[in-house]
C-alpha cells in the first residue's frame, strides 16, 4: 500500500484550519489511511493509504481535499474541466509514436509561487504516480518544466537515438539519448521500457529546445523547477490514454488547491484516440450512473432516503441527482475508480461514519468446520512439506505478461483469461489461470539459495466458462516445481506418483504437446479418463523470459 509523508503545517494550509493529530487520526477513515508515524520535531506525519483505486489520494493535496470536502458538505469547483473553444497552447503529435509510446496529457499552472514544502509534496506525488499507479513509469510518466522558458507549440515525436542532445537532470554536459539510456542512472533504470525500438520518444519545442526523453529524465534547462517559480507546464506521457488523462487530472486540481490557475492544452493527434485525434486536457472523463437506492440500503443493512444518500454523497465529491427510488451519480475529474455500486454504497458509509451503524447479533448459532476441500488441501500440504517442498502463497491477481507472454501461451487456446475491467494497474489486471507462473517467479528470485529449490503452493485459480454465472469458474488446484543442475520430467514425475499414492488417487499420463514444456517431455495429468493438468521440463524459452538459469521441471493439476 502507498506510504507518503505529509507535513502538518502544510495540511494546516490546504484545509484552511489549524489541525492537530488528534484531529488528523480522526479524520483518516475519510481517506482510507492510518497514520504510522508523527515526529513532534518537523511534524512530518507517515501516513499509509489503503486504497490502490484512489491514486488521487496519495498526495496531501488529495488527503486535504477529502476532508475538506467531508467537513464543508460540499466540493470546490475547478472551471478548467468545462471550458469551451480551443486554447492557445498546443502539443503536436507526431506520427509513428502510436508504436511506442503514444498518448500525451499537458496543462500550464500560473498564479502560484513554489514553496519549498509545495516542491516536495510535487515531487513525492509524481513519484507516486508514476512508479505505483505507472507500473514503474512504463504506463505512466510525469514531467514538470519552466513555462515561461517554453515557446509553443511543442512537439512530441521521435528521433533516432543519435540524432539529439541534451543535458538532462543531475548532469552538467550535453548527451544524447543513447548516452542517458546506458550512462545515467535513470536511463539504466527505465532503459527496458524502450527496448525493442530503434527510434525515441522526445518532447521539444518551437524553438527547439528539448524538454525531456519521456519516461526517462527531463531536461535540465527547462525541466529543473526551483522554489519560487510561478509558472509551470505539467506533462504526462503513457500507454494508456485514460490512465495519462487521470494522472494529470490528479496533478492538476493538487496545483489548483494550492492557488494556481490551470490553463488547458489542446493536445493534437495524427491518428484517432478513445477522445478523438485532438484533446483538451485535463479532461473530465466521468460518465453519470443510475444506481439503485434499494441496492444501497442492501449493501448496508438499513434503511436510508434518498435525500441522505445524496446528501452524504455530495459531501464526498459526487455530483448527485435524485429521484425516489434511484440516483445518478458522477464522480470527479480526478477520480476514475467507481466500478460497482458496491463502490457507493463504501462512500455513504465512509461518510456517514462505521460508527453510526447499529450492529446486529447473529440470530442463530453455528459451529463451523473444514469443507472436504480444504481438508484436502490441508493433506496436500503436509505430504508434500514432508517430501522436502517450501510452500509458497502468491497473488492471485497479476498481469498477461506473466500468465500468458512468458509461458509461451500467447495465440493458443491456453492464454483464455479472466481479465478485470476498467483496470487501474496493469500489474494487477489478470486473475491467474495457474499456479506454475507463480513459481516461476519465486524461483527467479531465487538464485542465490543454495539447490536444489522445491517450491510448492495449493490455492485458487480462475479459468473462463461462458457457460458458468459469473462467466467463469474457480478451481482449487496444487503445483510444484523443482529446479538444479539436474532437475528432469523423471524427478518430478516420481514426486507427483508419491503424492498421488499417498492420497490414494489413481492417475495416467498421457504424452502431448504443450508450448509450456519441451517436446516429449510433457504429459497430461487424467484422473478416471478426465485430464486435470500437466507435469513435465519447462521449456528454454520459458526459463529465459523468466531469467531462471537453471532446468526446472514441474506439475499442476486440479483437486477439485
Amino acid at each position: 500500500m502507498p506510504t507518503i509523508s505529509i507535513f502538518q503545517h502544510d495540511l494546516s494550509h490546504l484545509l484552511g484550519r489549524t489541525v492537530s493529530p488528534a484531529h488528523i487520526e480522526e479524520w483518516m477513515p475519510l481517506v482510507k489511511g492510518e497514520v504510522k508515524d508523527v515526529s513532534q520535531e518537523t511534524g512530518e506525519i507517515r501516513v499509509e493509504l489503503q486504497d490502490t483505486n484512489r491514486p488521487d489520494l496519495w498526495c496531501v493535496e488529495g488527503i486535504a481535499r477529502q476532508i475538506r470536502s467531508v467537513l464543508n458538505r460540499s466540493q470546490a469547483s475547478y472551471p478548467y474541466y468545462t471550458s469551451r473553444g480551443h486554447t492557445k497552447r498546443r502539443i503536436q503529435v507526431l506520427q509513428g509514436m502510436e508504436t511506442v509510446r503514444p498518448f500525451v496529457a499537458a496543462c500550464a499552472a500560473s498564479g502560484y509561487e513554489m514553496s519549498e514544502v509545495a516542491l516536495e509534496q510535487c515531487i513525492q506525488t509524481q513519484e507516486k504516480l508514476a512508479d505505483t499507479f505507472g507500473r514503474k513509469r512504463e504506463t505512466v510518466s510525469i514531467g514538470l518544466y519552466r513555462l515561461a522558458s517554453i515557446k509553443f507549440p511543442v512537439t512530441y515525436g521521435l528521433v533516432k537515438p543519435q540524432e539529439a542532445r541534451f543535458t538532462p537532470l543531475g548532469f552538467d554536459e550535453k548527451m544524447t539519448l543513447q548516452e542517458i539510456l546506458t550512462l545515467h542512472p535513470k536511463g539504466m533504470e527505465y532503459a527496458g521500457i524502450l527496448s525493442g525500438h530503434d527510434r525515441l520518444p522526445l518532447l521539444w519545442d518551437a524553438d527547439g529546445q528539448v524538454l525531456s526523453f519521456p519516461p526517462i529524465i527531463n531536461s535540465r534547462e527547462l525541466g529543473e523547477v526551483k522554489v519560487g517559480d510561478t509558472e509551470l507546464l505539467v506533462e504526462v506521457t503513457g500507454t494508456d490514454l485514460t490512465m495519462v488523462v487521470l494522472a494529470l487530472n490528479i496533478f492538476a486540481t493538487n496545483l489548483a488547491d494550492r492557488g494556481a490557475t490551470i490553463q488547458p492544452l489542446d493536445i493534437s493527434y495524427p491518428y484517432e484516440t478513445p477522445f478523438g485525434s485532438t484533446v483538451k486536457t485535463p479532461l473530465d472523463m466521468g460518465q453519470a450512473h443510475r444506481i439503485s437506492l434499494h441496492a444501497i440500503e442492501q449493501a448496508l443493512g438499513v434503511s436510508l432516503e434518498a435525500k441522505s444518500v445524496s446528501e452524504a454523497l455530495t459531501a464526498y465529491g459526487y455530483q448527485v441527482k435524485t429521484t425516489r427510488q434511484s440516483l445518478s451519480v458522477r464522480i470527479p475529474p480526478y477520480r476514475n475508480d467507481l466500478m460497482h455500486v458496491m463502490d457507493v454504497a463504501e462512500d455513504v458509509a465512509i461518510t456517514q461514519g462505521y460508527d453510526s451503524f447499529t450492529p446486529i447479533m447473529p440470530q442463530s448459532f453455528t459451529v463451523g468446520g473444514l469443507t472436504v476441500q480444504e481438508s484436502t488441501s490441508d493433506q496436500i500440504r503436509d505430504l508434500m512439506v514432508g517430501f522436502g517442498f517450501q510452500e509458497m502463497f502468491s497473488n492471485i491477481l497479476s498481469s498477461r505478461q506473466e500468465w500468458v507472454d512468458r509461458m509461451r501461451i500467447a495465440g493458443t487456446a491456453y492464454e483464455r483469461l479472466v481479465e478485470v475491467a476498467n483496470v487501474m494497474s496493469l500489474s494487477y489486471s489478470c486473475l491467474r489461470p495457474s499456479i506454475l507462473p507463480c513459481l516461476l517467479r519465486v524461483e527467479a528470485l531465487s538464485p542465490r539459495s543454495f539447490y536444489p529449490h522445491l517450491l510448492f503452493e495449493v490455492g485458487e485459480v480462475a479459468r473462463l466458462d461462458r457457460e458458468a454465472d459469473l462467466g467463469s469458474q474457480t478451481l482449487m488446484s496444487v503445483a510444484a516445481i523443482n529446479a538444479h543442475p539436474g532437475a528432469n520430467f523423471s524427478e518430478i514425475h516420481s514426486y507427483l506418483d508419491l503424492l498421488m499414492y499417498y492420497m490414494g488417487w489413481s492417475y495416467e499420463l498421457e504424452p502431448v504437446s504443450h508450448p509450456s514444456y519441451l517436446d516429449g517431455r510433457v504429459g497430461q495429468i487424467r484422473v478416471k479418463g478426465q485430464p486435470v493438468g500437466f507435469i513435465g521440463e519447462f521449456h528454454p524459452e520459458v526459463l529465459e523470459a523468466w531469467q531462471i538459469n537453471m532446468p526446472t521441471s514441474g506439475f499442476e493439476f486440479q483437486i477439485d
